[in-house]
């Protein structure tokens, strides 16, 4: 999508909680269209403001590029608006004022993760023209373009960089272990036999972390499921959905054996307590207190961790490059491409009843510079989206793993996010949580997940 502040954390709740929290949400709005009645040299931006008052990354970026657009744009203003909510409640009052153009703002961040709802909703402009006569356009990798582009071959986005998932591993525990400084495990059982070691030879340390159920939301279901199930079979298909007959997949082998995975750490107690597991703020505890503080042994993660750990974060931990090392995922028997990775990210869209589009497409180039990207990757522990910033030797650089996770995008694989997608999300998270909780055998999570799927996409599934 922390997840972080501006790009991952967006997956700590889920998406139908959000959608039950709109009549609570409204009250909470103000008027900041830009609709009828509003000022033609004056541009509006919302965008998700962190929840935590120690970071500002996205205000500072974003007041930086305000002040050089009004400098280069004489006459032009930038009004920001953000909006300082959880992740869920961010996506509801995103979407009511989208609804109506005395509301609507002239340029939105937009999670890679709803998009398709609100295209699909009609909600957001198709940028194709804009994009049609902006060089600066075929800089950008095929994935990012595809993550915002919708079922009708149109685009409604510009992202502004993506991320990458891997396996974060603490080396004094390792050391403590007897497992190596440079681990790389090539199979699922790689994995699950270095946690095994951990448990058994440093006691008082959670040996693996997965992100499962409903309270973790999408970071189950992208950091956790996915990045299994992704890695099963012979990875020419999409396991979630398939683009041939536009229909979603039901629970197969593969499906089963990401399930299984999962069921072996929660049931081998592999990974923390399945309280603490099933506990809505159980990103902030593994970012915050467990990987710092030596607690946690591996971690199966996103690539932005390093933003709460830098200076001023409030969550400094200057020595994590030294103390922490890097494995990507493996498949699931090792077979190609080896590693998994899976892709999400932001992007900056303009909603269909914004007033002033042009200006707003105007900032947007502004922001999408290559010095300024390069900027915001650097600043968001992002991964680079532009071909020539991710080639640049001072990007590359900058931070600690970020040629690592760069690395990664060659591999990696993005949802499927169309319309449905929030939906069987959800039920994902069910069947997770079923088989870490051991309320439910892997089969019979499978099995509730096949009618949960039916459900979620009337009807339209195919057997594989």
């Amino acid at each position: 999508m922390p997840v972080r502040p501006t790009a991952a954390r967006f997956r700590s709740t889920s998406v139908l909680t959000a959608l039950l929290a709109v009549s609570l949400a409204a009250p909470t709005l103000t008027a900041c269209g830009s609709g009828s009645g509003s000022d033609p040299d004056t541009v509006k931006i919302s965008f998700k403001q962190s929840t935590d008052n120690s970071i500002h990354v996205m205000d500072d970026y974003l007041a930086g590029i305000k002040k050089q657009f009004e400098k280069e744009n004489p006459g032009k203003k930038v009004e920001l608006v953000p909006i300082k909510a959880p992740d869920s409640e961010y996506y509801t009052k995103l979407q009511q004022m989208l609804r109506s153009p005395k509301t609507a703002p002239d340029l939105v961040y937009e999670d890679t993760f709803l998009i398709n709802s609100d295209i699909t909703s009609g909600y957001l402009k198709p940028l194709d023209p804009y994009l049609a006569k902006w060089k600066d356009w075929d800089q950008f990798i095929d994935t990012a373009k595809a993550a915002a582009k919708a079922e009708d071959g149109k685009t409604y986005g510009v992202p502004d960089g993506t991320d990458t998932r891997g396996l974060w591993f603490d080396k004094g525990i390792f050391e403590k272990a007897g497992l190596p400084a440079d681990w790389q495990p090539r199979t699922w059982d790689d994995v699950l036999a270095a946690a095994r070691t951990v448990k058994e030879k440093v006691p008082g340390v959670t040996p693996l972390n997965v992100y499962t159920g409903k309270p973790a939301g999408e970071a189950a279901t992208m950091q956790g499921f996915e990045m299994l199930l992704y890695g099963t079979g012979d990875g020419t298909s999409d396991p979630l959905y398939d683009k041939g007959t536009k229909k979603w997949v039901a629970g197969g082998q593969g499906f089963k054996d990401a399930l299984g995975f999962v069921h072996t750490v929660y049931q081998e107690k592999l990974g923390t307590d399945v309280s603490q597991a099933l506990d809505p703020n159980i990103q902030t505890i593994v970012r915050g207190e467990l990987l710092p503080k030596g607690k946690l042994a591996i971690d199966l993660d996103g690539s932005w961790l390093p933003q709460d750990w830098l200076q001023g974060s409030g969550h400094e931990w200057p020595e994590w490059s030294k103390e922490l090392g890097l494995a990507y995922m493996p498949t699931q028997h090792g077979q190609a491409p080896g590693k998994v990775s899976m892709s999400g990210g932001w992007t900056w869209s303009i909603p269909a009843k914004a007033g002033n589009p042009d200006l707003a497409f105007k900032f947007i180039r502004t922001m999408q510079t290559k010095a300024n990207a390069q900027k915001w990757y650097i600043a968001n522990s992002g991964i680079a989206v532009r071909k020539d910033v991710a080639s640049d030797p001072a990007y590359v650089k900058a931070q600690p793993g970020i040629k690592f996770f760069t690395d990664l995008v060659s591999s990696t694989h993005y949802r499927p996010a169309y319309p449905a997608y929030p939906k069987v999300s959800t039920a994902i998270q069910e069947a997770m949580e079923s088989v870490t909780t051991g309320d439910a055998s892997v089969d019979k999570a499978a099995s509730d997940y096949d009618e949960a799927l039916k459900a979620a996409t009337d009807n339209q599934v195919v057997q594989k």
